[in-house]
């Protein structure tokens, strides 16, 4: 048993890729009492982002919010059904955004709450307090099996991106910057007179995106799409959520002074 959402009023249904995966039927049951039987319109492994459509008109459907607006401390609710007894809400706050938690996948970037999640929650929504998706239930973190209080959602940015390309009848699509990256650390840092937090770019690849803008070895990217990068893994978020062909601000530390440029993303 797993969880989900419904997202349009013609019956798209996001979930979990593993809720889903290896099924040779999905059953589909409402809040109403009906049961449907759903389709799986594709799923992707990497961000474990799964969408599945049952033949409906006019079901009740809620939106995607801009999951970067959410801030550490906002309060949201959790919807699901965990250990499959029926749909329950539980509330709390987001504990932490820019998660790992381990699972391998390729993309980790969950927002953490405190909002209590089970197994049999997992692909139902994480909502705030206007009624909007900010996250995608997936995972928690437990000693016990149940719920200690650290609970896992996929952003809702992130999911709303790979559910679109789905949709579309295309594989979900990752920006491509062109560079390698090495962490930042203070002395490192020092030695380029840099005060802050970054990431240094140690190799620029020919002909990619960075490399076109301008981005050279030895910079320190500050910012990536007007996002702060403090880590390796915020600068993977902030250029697999561009979109390939979309122009991104890039600012780098170089020679003591802040420069900003603009690379076009690719696939």
């Amino acid at each position: 048993l797993g969880s989900g959402v419904i997202i349009s009023v013609d019956g798209y249904i996001v979930t979990n890729n593993h809720v889903i995966q290896g099924a040779d039927e999905v059953v589909i049951s409402l809040d109403d009492g009906r049961e449907l039987i759903a389709k799986v319109v594709g799923r992707d492994p990497q961000t474990d982002i799964a969408v599945v459509k049952v033949d409906a008109k006019e079901l009740p459907a809620v939106m995607f919010a801009d999951s970067s607006r959410l801030e550490v401390g906002d309060r949201v609710l959790a919807i699901g059904n965990p250990f499959g007894i029926g749909e329950t809400v539980t509330t709390g706050i987001v504990s932490a955004k820019g998660r790992r938690a381990g699972l391998g996948l390729a993309y980790e970037d969950f927002v953490q709450t405190d909002a209590a999640i089970n197994p049999g929650n997992s692909g139902g929504p994480l909502i705030d307090m206007d009624g909007r998706v900010v996250g995608v239930n997936a995972a928690i973190e437990s000693r016990s099996g149940g719920s200690d209080g650290i609970g896992f959602a996929i952003p809702a940015n992130m999911a709303r991106g790979v559910v679109e390309s789905i949709i579309g009848g295309s594989a979900p699509s990752r920006g491509f910057l062109g560079i390698q990256m090495q962490p930042l650390d203070a002395q490192l840092a020092a030695n380029f007179g840099f005060h802050g937090q970054g990431v240094l770019v140690s190799q620029v690849v020919s002909g990619g995106a960075a490399e076109r803008a301008g981005v050279q070895a030895g910079d320190i990217l500050t910012k990536v799409n007007n996002e702060q990068v403090p880590s390796l893994q915020r600068v993977l978020r902030a250029v697999r959520l561009a979109k390939p062909g979309a122009e991104c601000p890039i600012e780098v530390f170089r020679d003591g002074e802040t420069v900003t440029v603009s690379a076009k993303i690719d696939d």
